[in-house]
């Protein structure tokens, strides 16, 4: 059954696309709304399956594990940021004298 329900989930998706671009010649917001209906309708049936159920539990717990985030604060993201930028300027001194080395090796083999 869960089955025949995706079918009629992706029919009814392809079918408000199809109707979105086939009635051009009403208003944009009125289709808009229309295709948003659908996709409503086609999502309600959707979650009706086990599959749906499982994503929406799924996505419930995501949620919780999002609220149990601890954010940084300002003081720490701003260090963090400065260590970055410097290691970045540190590694780009780096390869920048790895590469002059390398080009001047390259350029005495090959004069």
């Amino acid at each position: 059954m869960d089955k025949f329900k995706f079918v009629i989930v992706l029919l009814l998706i392809g079918g408000g696309i199809y109707g979105f671009y086939h009635f051009t010649d009403e208003t944009f917001i009125l289709r808009v709304v229309g295709l948003l209906a659908v996709i409503a309708v086609a999502f309600g049936l959707a979650i009706t399956t086990q599959a749906g159920a499982n994503g929406v539990s799924f996505s419930r717990a995501a949620v919780i594990e999002m609220r149990k985030t601890v954010w940084p604060t300002k003081k720490e993201t701003m260090q963090t940021t400065g260590i970055v930028m410097i290691m970045v300027v540190i590694i780009g001194l780096v390869l920048w004298l790895f590469d002059t080395i390398l080009v001047s090796i390259i350029r005495w083999l090959t004069s």
